[in-house]
């Protein structure tokens, strides 16, 4: 009886866990208008490699002149050195940079943005997403 118990109690427990991280799962249609693809050319402000998303922040001015912070949802780190992108190398992002970034723009207008590529100032892109739920 007692092993019984604390069976179902395990697989309960199990059962939660489980169930948490489905719900700390997003789906990147929720937040960004997944028919939509804008770009912008800023100055990097700040980088995150973390995970389980990093962040990138570029001061983009606009016609009138006015700084606009974007920030751009990433990949993981891991996921974004698979693709040549960190601290050092040819494709780090450094602050001051000025970068040309495509990104899936938030729904709601704010600047907020899932980058799927960067452009440096030498002309070359590395592509970091393609925008997809499972790239």
């Amino acid at each position: 009886m007692l092993k019984r118990t604390l069976g179902y109690a395990a697989l309960s427990c199990g059962w939660l866990m489980a169930s948490g991280s489905l719900w700390a799962h997003h789906s990147l249609a929720g937040v960004y208008d997944m028919k939509a693809e804008k770009e912008l050319t800023g100055t990097v402000e700040k980088v995150q490699f973390v995970n389980p998303h990093g962040s990138l922040t570029i001061s983009v001015k606009g016609a009138d002149g006015t700084p606009t912070e974007w920030v751009f949802t990433l990949g993981s780190a891991t996921a974004l050195a698979q693709r040549g992108v960190g601290k050092t190398g040819p494709n780090a992002l450094h602050n001051g940079d000025t970068i040309t970034v495509k990104c899936i723009p938030a729904k709601d207008g704010h600047p907020l943005g899932f980058l799927k590529s960067v452009t440096y100032a030498d002309g070359h892109t590395v592509v970091v997403s393609g925008g997809g739920p499972n790239d």
